[in-house]
């Protein structure tokens, strides 16, 4: 294994004042090191992890991370900052600023090394040491000093305990028993990276929990692999805290325990309070009774600073939505493995192709007509699951395991009754309910074992099947079909209407709850596809791609506009336009947004209104350009993205150049150095 960090990789007078400027910085390192391939790649993927969440921690740390295409081996580049930059944090800027790098497919071993820095940032004399160190070579020994565990003190720790205790008991006259029965917590930890909020909020609770006198027990479900608590250590512990920001595997393991639920910031910024509020809850007899789902009341922190655990403590609302997207994001693989097979094969047999005979019957292996057949049929049968997987993985975001086969059945019923998309939600809403519901009534031990695989899919499965067949498949069914002749009727300003409103809501929070549901009821119009539905999905995917595509252009056009990291976020911003990565523009609105949101929401209202327009169809759920030779209408369509681009790019290099002075002079040099100054 190569080193993960070098003297090359260390800085420790890191001049940048933003938290871009520092990742570029220390980025720069890394790929002069060979480490990092691309730069504006890398870099990209770095903005991505932090605009889920911030990555600066109390105590003056920022720990940047991410998995990336771009990195070929685990790396750790290190600066220091005399001034501070804003990571986030709470308590102020950051001063230790870690750039954490890891392959998108690391080995166990090097993510365990990454795990073991993270544990460390814990520990005061290593920060101090690192804050006080002046030579990089010895900085950078000091950080790998954590790739080894260190075993003589933890046995010399493990012998002194029969002593320690012994000399308790004859303290205390002999009265006592040699050793009493501490709280017991098991806890489970995670982040949406899995590389280092994991480690340091397991190791945070750790620490917490010895100067407690509380026997802490964490499962790190991180990218360096998932083991397991041992189920005894479960069955012996008297709470459970979850610090997690992606969801819990495995949940019923908890079954029946206090439970506090959190964010991950949580376990690493007030693992003490974590700790009191377990034991608090254990002397109340304040226990999760559901299964493996049950929402635990939490902290009482709903919110999403990473002191709260998101969607189980959010608004319904809120938690509707994460419902639904679970769903939708598993079956967006098919809608595009389905929609691009169909396309294909209109591409090569036109679409007269969809009436053919079966394949299985009827297939010559030198006719075209006979693959493009092949293509449509076999793209037909994963079209089949959208509806059943839709309603499947929305009851499996309720309720987990136990709904998926209520979740299923009812989907399939949606379909029998021409219920479609919309009975798929219904079925999937009322399959992880009743799962829910059946989960809450209590039973005896015996039958504890029995019920998430036999007891509750079947009782959740004949309730859903006689909802969805008997009381509400029908009712939904004729809305469906209203609502797919109103898609199909549209035409001239109504079509127009739709396209504003959709390229509104891709535009104005750029990969945020307006953007999904938008993109959410497009995908949904695929698991039926008429030629209204194909005319929306069109118009969401054009929409979505110009906020990054019009900053790349803002950039090149009027580069004194910007700032130098701007400039060359820029150039990523090309390719992640393209590619539909509307995310590829929250960089430009984050620094600007009274600027840059209204500039990309109006060239998206253009790009939807003439897409819908133009009549551009579109069968799968993504690909941004590299999909137009399988759109309807594609000149049109490519059109309809250059007009919203040029109008974006028109209004954002309008609404920049009225002010007196480009950023740069508010600190920011040009690319050479000096300082640039544009008039209004």
């Amino acid at each position: 294994m190569s080193e993960l960090i070098t003297a090359e990789l260390v800085d420790l007078d890191l001049s940048a004042t933003t938290k871009d400027a520092a990742a570029r910085s220390l980025a720069e390192r890394m790929v002069a090191a060979h480490r990092v391939t691309d730069l504006d790649g890398f870099l990209a993927d770095v903005a991505a992890r932090e605009a889920q969440m911030p990555t600066g921690l109390d105590g003056g740390i920022g720990i940047p991370h991410c998995r990336s295409e771009h990195v070929n081996a685990p790396t750790l580049a290190f600066g220091r900052s005399g001034a501070g930059i804003d990571f986030g944090a709470a308590d102020g800027p950051a001063d230790l600023i870690f750039l954490i790098a890891a392959p998108a497919g690391a080995d166990d071993d090097h993510l365990t090394i990454l795990s073991g820095l993270a544990r460390r940032l814990m520990d005061p004399e290593f920060t101090a040491a690192l804050r006080a160190g002046t030579d990089p070579r010895a900085v950078a020994a000091l950080i790998r000093g954590g790739e080894a565990p260190e075993e003589p003190e933890q046995e010399q720790a493990e012998t002194e305990k029969p002593e320690q205790a012994e000399t308790g008991t004859e303290a205390a006259g002999g009265t006592e028993a040699a050793e009493s029965v501490p709280f017991r917590i098991v806890a489970v930890t995670s982040c949406p990276t899995g590389i280092a909020h994991t480690y340091m909020a397991a190791e945070s609770l750790a620490a917490a929990g010895r100067a407690e006198g509380v026997e802490v027990t964490v499962e790190t479900q991180g990218s360096a692999g998932f083991k397991k608590l041992d189920p005894a250590v479960v069955a012996a512990a008297d709470a459970v805290i979850w610090a997690h920001d992606v969801e819990v595997r495995e949940k019923a393991r908890f079954r029946g325990k206090p439970l506090v639920d959190v964010g991950v910031k949580a376990g690493i910024n007030r693992p003490a309070e974590l700790i009191a509020e377990a034991r608090r809850k254990a002397e109340r007899g304040e226990i999760a009774t559901a299964t493996d789902s049950d929402k635990a009341s939490g902290s009482g922190d709903g919110d999403r600073d990473g002191n709260g655990s998101g969607a189980d403590h959010a608004h319904f609302g809120v938690r509707l939505r994460t419902y639904l997207m679970s769903g939708v994001s598993y079956m967006v693989p098919f809608v595009a493995a389905g929609g691009l097979l169909i396309a294909l094969s209109f591409a090569i047999g036109g679409y007269e192709i969809a009436s053919a005979k079966s394949v299985a019957d009827h297939f010559v292996w030198g006719e075209a007509d006979s693959w493009a057949a092949l293509l449509n049929q076999i793209g037909s049968a994963a079209f089949g699951f959208l509806v059943p997987v839709l309603a499947g993985y929305i009851a499996y975001g309720m309720a987990d395991r136990p709904a998926l086969v209520p979740g299923f059945v009812g989907g399939a019923i949606a379909l029998t009754v021409n219920a479609g998309f919309l009975g798929g939600l219904v079925a999937g809403l009322l399959a992880g309910a009743v799962v829910m519901a059946v989960q809450r009534v209590p039973v005896h031990a015996t039958l504890r074992g029995i019920m998430p695989v036999l007891v509750i899919p079947l009782i959740a499965s004949a309730v859903v099947g006689f909802l969805m067949f008997i009381v509400v498949g029908k009712p939904i069914a004729s809305l469906q079909n209203a609502l797919t002749d109103w898609l199909n009727g549209l035409s001239g300003s109504n079509a127009v209407i739709l396209g504003v409103v959709l390229g509104l809501m891709m535009c104005f929070d750029m990969g945020g709850p307006l953007n999904k549901v938008a993109y959410a009821f497009a995908v949904g119009g695929l698991a039926d596809p008429t030629p209204g539905s194909l005319k929306v999905m069109a118009a969401v995917m054009a929409a979505g791609m110009v906020p990054p595509l019009a900053m790349a252009l803002a950039t090149t056009v009027r580069r004194r506009l910007f700032t130098k990291t701007e400039r060359e976020n820029g150039r990523a911003a090309w390719v992640l336009g393209a590619s539909f990565i509307t995310e590829g523009a929250i960089p430009f609105a984050a620094a600007d947004p009274l600027r840059v949101i209204p500039s990309v929401m109006a060239g998206g209202a253009v790009t939807g209104a003439l897409s819908m327009a133009f009549g551009a169809t579109l069968r799968a759920p993504h690909g941004g350009v590299f999909v137009v030779p399988l759109i309807g209408e594609p000149f049109l369509y490519l059109l309809a993205i250059a007009a919203g681009t040029l109008v974006a790019t028109a209004l954002v290099v309008l609404l920049k150049g009225a002010r007196r002075t480009a950023p740069e002079t508010a600190g920011d040099a040009g690319a050479d150095g000096s300082r640039v100054t544009v008039a209004a």
